[in-house]
Order: C-alpha cells, then structure tokens, then sequence
C-alpha cells in the first residue's frame, strides 16, 4: 500500500473514536442495544447532530427521526444533485459498534477534514443517520431510508412494541409527527448517488488480507414461514415404516436447501428457526415449524432455487404422507451497484496501492431501500474476529478505518454528478 494521505489518517481516527462514543449511547447494561426512538436512540441522534454541526455541516430531522447533515457545494453549485452517503444508527439486540454506525461517523470525519481545510465541491454532500434500518422495536425495517426514498408503508405505523406502544405513538412522543412522513420523500432529481460505507458482516475480505472491497450488488432474498403437520405416536411402539414424522421431514428438507443452494457461489439458503411444538422426547412429532430464507446476487438463481425447494416440499410431503403448509413473508429483489460507481471505487482503492476486490452483499442494506432514488455503491470494510456482526465481538482496525477514509475521501474528491 502507498503512504497514506494524513487527512485521511486522521479521518479513520476521528470515525473509531465517535463510534466508541456512540457505543456508550445503550438501553442495556454490559451490551450494546439501541432502538428506535427509545431515550437511548435520542440521545445518540443529538450526539450525531452535534458533530455534524462542528464538522460544517447544517442539520436537520424528518420526521421518521433521521438526522441529516448537508455539506454545501462551492458557490454557484449548491442548487446541484447531492451526493447522498450514510447509514443507520439503530442496533439489533447486544450489538457491535460498527454496523451502520461507521456508515455514518467515517464519511463525517471525512467532511470533517475538508471543512477545516475550507475544501468545497461543486455539489452538496449530504450525510443520513437513517434512525431505523434492522427493526427490532417494531418489526418493520428500513423505515428510515423508505422514509426518504418515498417507499414508507404507513400501515406500519400501527406494529406494537413488546410493551403495546405504537409506532405512531412513539414517533408522536418523540416530537415528531407521522403525518408528515410521506412528505419527507425526497425527489430523485435532488441526489446525484447514493454510497454507503459498512463492514462486510462477513469474513471474505478478512481471510484475502484485504482491508475494503466494492459491492456489485445487495442479494435479493425470499423468506417463508412453513408448518408440518403428520401423526403423533408413540416413539416406542409406531413402527418406523408407518410413522408421518413431521420433524423428520422438516429436517429433510433443511438438508436439501442445504444441497441446492451450494451449487453455486453467491447463492445461500438457510433454515433459521426449527421448532417442534410440544415436543417430547417419547412421541413422534405430529407438528413442526420451520423457516425458508434463501438470497442471492441474481434473482434468477434465487427464484430458481425457491421453485426447486418448493417442488422438493411437495415431494417430501406426499412420500412421508405429511402436510406442509408454506407461507411466504418477505420477497425483496436484488438490487445491482451502479458499474460507473463500482469503477470510481475501484479507481479510488487502486490509487491507494491495493488489490481491488468484487464482492456482493448478502446481507440488506439501506442503500437498497435509496435505489429508487438513483445510482447506489457501497464500500465494505473488513471485519476481525472471523466476520462476526451483529454481535459484541464485531470489531474492525483503525488502520482500515484510515483506509476506507482515504477510498472514501478519492470517491468524493474524483465523483462528476
């Protein structure tokens, strides 16, 4: 790698030592939990509303709670499309730092830097901590980025908490007002693209010895809920030939969606919950549940596999002499990085003397929710600890921190709207 510019060097520090002092923003003792519009949410939303005020940035909130810092372009540029960056700033349950959080603080620190320097682009540059992304309060996701992108289901309003508590009520106590949600839509003529910076949440990069990569595309994914319904028996006294397991043939199909979706690179499958209800250890499962979730990069290997696995049910059901009734809960359509900014990021990691790697995401972003907007990017940074996210053991290196600063900084400093 080339000697590293100073400024970005200081970015990647100024990033790790903000998402420490977000990390200390929690509704829970000894772990990391943040979520949607609770106190603890708040009072990260102003911590980020303070830094982007030093940083040079005017700030504002819409009304599902994002916080959104705008740079101003050079004099005569700012009625110019933004160049939009960001990401979410609410956690899943006993969280690490960096998911979302860096998407947010490492493009600041970078502002940061050309604002002490009196740099200015000929367009503005805004920043979004989008304030929902993983849905843990309400069971309903990306409401920040939807709310932006025009894409807000207003039905969701009405999902409870754990403790009864609307969403339309939460939002209301947070001195917000869900009426005007649909008017906080942005206008695809006002962003020029969308680039989002995140830890890959995986261990490719990690186990390559690199420290960034460039994403082709958010996996597509298609989730079910299934149930199995057979015959309740005795486990000592039902011959094994007779018996209509329902565990049986749930876990004969995990292992088949196990089979069909390693044929291919990119494409995943996983059985996330497996149940048997009222389960014993001396019956034979008359009932099981289980879930489907299968992404991939193309969604025509992603809808081939979901046929095949649903014509395997079939199968499966009628040879063990079981029902199984599937029920589809989320269907989301990959959505491809623009090829122009996957080369402008490329450009800008060859430029730092290091190896360009393409790689998709399996995991969803907001940057998928911002593609009605117009072209969207991401830049993965490499996790430690074996890839682990969502978990406190989610860690990355400063040093990467500094490097994904400097890609950051050549994108912006390179980008033509």
């Amino acid at each position: 790698m080339k000697a590293m510019d100073p400024a970005s060097q200081q970015a990647g520090r100024q990033a790790m030592q903000w998402a420490e002092l977000l990390a200390q923003h929690t509704e829970a003792a000894g772990m990391l939990t943040r979520t949607y519009l609770t106190p603890t949410h708040q009072a990260a939303a102003a911590a980020l509303t303070q830094w982007m005020e030093q940083s040079g940035l005017r700030v504002r909130r819409d009304n599902a709670g994002n916080v959104i810092g705008r740079y101003e372009a050079a004099p005569g540029c700012e009625h110019r499309p933004a160049l939009v960056t960001g990401s979410h700033f609410d956690t899943v349950r006993n969280a690490g730092k960096y998911d979302g959080n860096l998407g947010i603080v490492l493009p600041l620190a970078c502002i940061a830097q050309w604002h002490r320097a009196g740099k200015r682009f000929a367009f503005p540059i805004e920043v979004i901590g989008f304030a929902e992304e993983e849905g843990v309060r309400f069971k309903a996701t990306l409401l920040g980025s939807r709310t932006v992108a025009g894409t807000f289901d207003p039905a969701v309003l009405e999902n409870l908490d754990g403790e009864g508590i609307s969403m339309r009520q939460a939002i209301r106590a947070a001195g917000l007002d869900p009426a005007g949600i649909a008017g906080d839509a942005w206008s695809p003529a006002s962003v020029a693209a969308f680039v989002e910076v995140h830890i890959e949440q995986g261990p490719l990069l990690l186990n390559e010895g690199l420290p960034v990569g460039v994403v082709t595309a958010i996996s597509g994914a298609s989730r079910f809920m299934a149930e199995v319904r057979g015959l309740a028996g005795h486990a000592g006294t039902v011959p094994m030939h007779l018996r209509r397991d329902a565990a049986m043939a749930a876990a004969e199909i995990g292992l088949y969606i196990e089979r069909r979706c390693g044929i291919k690179p990119g494409l995943v499958g996983t059985m996330g919950i497996l149940e048997v209800v009222q389960g014993a250890a001396n019956v034979v499962p008359g009932l099981a549940s289980f879930s489907i979730d299968i992404r991939a990069e193309e969604d025509a290997d992603r809808l081939a596999a979901v046929a095949d696995v649903r014509a395997e049910i079939e199968r499966i059901a009628a040879r063990r002499q079981v029902s199984i009734d599937v029920r589809q809960t989320h269907e989301a359509a990959s959505v491809p990085c623009a090829p122009r900014l996957q080369a402008a990021l490329a450009r800008a990691i060859e430029r730092a003397g290091l190896a360009v790697r393409h790689l998709p995401s399996g995991a969803g972003h907001d940057a998928m929710a911002m593609a009605p907007l117009g072209e969207v990017a991401m830049l993965f940074v490499r996790c430690g600890n074996g890839g682990i996210s969502h978990h406190p053991d989610e860690t990355m290196s400063t040093e990467d921190a500094c490097i994904a600063a400097e890609v950051f900084s050549h994108l912006v400093e390179q980008f033509q709207p």
